[in-house]
Formats: structure tokens, sequence, C-alpha cells
């Protein structure tokens, strides 16, 4: 297997889920906050392992906060602050099923302006907040 593009996180199947799942992309920049970047990248490798593989929007914003958030808190932590960033990427999820059928990568296949794109990551919850 060949190494990823961008090697951010130090963990080669990090690195990959990140470039192969546009969720897992979404899913670490929010993450990319008051920690160190590749601490934050491997958080959705981790929610993803912890969820018993790949990861789905639909799936997570159905279910409880709660549930979400238990996750994040397990040991070891995703996150400095594990129960705010569940919660966070459980809205995210939410947003995205609910203005994009789910699918974290139709912020940009339809080929926005890059004003666009900017304006569509700004109103995703804990982005523009």
């Amino acid at each position: 297997m060949s190494s990823p593009a961008i090697p951010i996180t130090g963990d080669d199947a990090a690195d990959r889920l990140l470039e192969e799942q546009p969720l897992a992309l979404l899913i670490g920049m929010l993450l990319d906050q008051q920690v160190p970047m590749e601490w934050a990248f491997r958080g959705p490798a981790t929610l993803s392992e912890r969820l018993g593989g790949r990861l789905d929007a639909a799936r997570i914003a159905a279910m409880s906060e709660d549930d979400v958030v238990a996750v994040c808190c397990e040991k070891p932590a995703i996150h400095r602050y594990p129960a705010a960033m569940g919660r966070r990427i459980h809205s995210l999820c939410q947003d995205l099923v609910e203005h994009f059928d789910g699918d974290a990568a139709a912020l940009w296949s339809d080929g926005p302006t890059g004003a666009e794109l900017y304006r569509r990551l700004r109103s995703l919850p804990g982005y523009g907040d």
C-alpha cells in the first residue's frame, strides 16, 4: 500500500481515511481546535474504529447526542474536550443529513466557487462558531 499523499497524523491508516472519506476530513477539521493538529486529524480514525468501521453521517446523526458523546469520551478521549466535540460531531452530521443528504463531499463536488465553498463550510455547526 502506498503512503498517503498528505501525511498529517503520522499514522498511514488515519491519513488514508482522511483522503478516502470526506466526512473524516470534515470531522478532522472540526476537531482541529486547541489540540495538536496530528491528534485532531487522528480523531476520525478513532471514531471510525469505535463505531465499527466506515464513518457515516446518517448513522451518526441517528444516534442520540449522548451516545456520540460517550463514544468520544471513551479512553483515550478523541479530543481534549471530548464531550463538546462529540456534540459538535453530532450536530455536524445532522446538518449534513439535512442539507447535503448525508454526503460530506457534496459541499464541494458540484464545483462551487471558492467563496461559496467557504460560505458552506462556515455554515456548518462548529465551523463558524
